[in-house]
């Protein structure tokens, strides 16, 4: 069972002082908490690309190869790189160029983008969101197949035999499908052979139960040993002392962001109420003290099947001391807590659901 972070490097409002921090400032504060998830034994740090004013990284193949060089064991990985909008000749050049600086601890998160800003940026339209990401995805696992690369397609200008430099360390090159829960996405992933990982941010994580077992299925009918396909999630929490306390300081910028991303949505007012259910042991919310939140956890391994779980913290601007401090806590407390109980049960037999 890996345990992890993730991260979307926010700059949203103070939600005390309404002040907004520089993206210079948190991106360097990303890199500590990176090089902190190493020291206290976490497996996987997961930066997300986004290309809007309250989002610092839009290039996390950049800060995490920054700090490659200060860790020693964790995987770095995007979460998730925006395929759709992007070249993926340059991405894996960007992800095979962290690899070789991290001696091959580097990842590819790819998915479709729940934010539409790169697509203008970039000069992409919209109407082909979904004929994007199969193209590009194609391309990226060709370069990742071959060190020459002959391909066309709609949407790029076609290669023909041409190498893509340089190559990674890790052969091949780990490149998992990021998805919400679209059925098809994980149809695609496991037809594919590509680890899964579902944004489990919403409603109940036994929801997803069903997602799972598509992909498996459709793993095992194209082939592939469904035993050796990690499957992860991302999903919002915080880990303080005392669950109250986690509760307390996690629900204001967490109101905050939910508040501004469901104007543009059409999402219903976040409340302190909603926060509550979804913190609740059924919920999706990853909030409290570290046996609470080590026993959230287990429980999804045990009835989803999740192998990897990357806690998305913080939503919105929160203090960098307490950050680092859930960061800690997840590592030194959650993390030996899950791997021991999922050892013992499985030592035992005891089946998932």
């Amino acid at each position: 069972m890996e345990i992890g972070v993730s991260s979307f490097v926010e700059t949203w409002p103070d939600v005390t002082t309404g002040e907004v921090m520089s993206h210079a400032q948190r991106l360097r504060e990303v890199v500590e908490e990176i090089v902190l998830a190493d020291q206290v034994g976490l497996d996987v740090y997961g930066v997300g690309e986004h290309h809007r004013k309250d989002y610092a990284a839009s290039s996390p193949a950049v800060v995490l190869a920054a700090a490659a060089s200060q860790t020693k064991w964790i995987r770095l990985t995007s979460a998730v790189t925006v395929l759709s909008s992007a070249d993926p000749v340059r991405v894996f050049q960007d992800f095979a160029t962290l690899d070789a600086i991290s001696n091959g601890r580097a990842e590819i998160m790819a998915g479709r983008g729940s934010f539409i800003e790169s697509f203008p940026l970039f000069g992409y339209d919209l109407s082909h969101y979904d004929e994007l990401f199969e193209e590009k995805l194609e391309l990226l696992l060709k370069i990742r197949e071959s060190e020459k690369v002959t391909w066309q397609g709609g949407h790029r200008p076609a290669i023909h035999n041409l190498g893509v430099y340089p190559r990674p360390v890790q052969n091949p090159l780990p490149v998992w499908i990021g998805s919400g829960g679209n059925s098809e996405s994980v149809v695609r992933a496991g037809l594919l052979g590509l680890p899964l990982v579902l944004a489990i941010i919403g409603g109940s994580p036994l929801q997803f139960a069903p997602l799972v077992k598509l992909y498996k299925e459709a793993a095992a009918h194209a082939g592939h040993d469904v035993s050796k396909l990690p499957i992860g999630s991302h999903s919002h929490g915080f880990i303080a002392e005392d669950t109250e306390l986690a509760a307390d300081k996690f629900f204001p910028s967490t109101q905050a962001s939910m508040n501004v991303l469901g104007r543009e949505r059409g999402w219903g007012y976040y409340d302190r109420a909603r926060f509550d259910a979804a913190r609740s042991f059924e919920g999706a919310l990853y909030v409290g003290d570290p046996e609470t939140v080590a026993q959230k956890i287990i429980h999804l391994r045990k009835h989803v099947g999740i192998t990897r779980f990357m806690l998305h913290v913080p939503v919105g601007t929160m203090p960098h001391d307490e950050v680092m401090r859930a960061i800690e806590l997840l590592g030194t407390e959650v993390a030996p807590r899950v791997r021991k109980e999922i050892d013992r049960w499985e030592a035992a037999g005891e089946p998932a659901e």
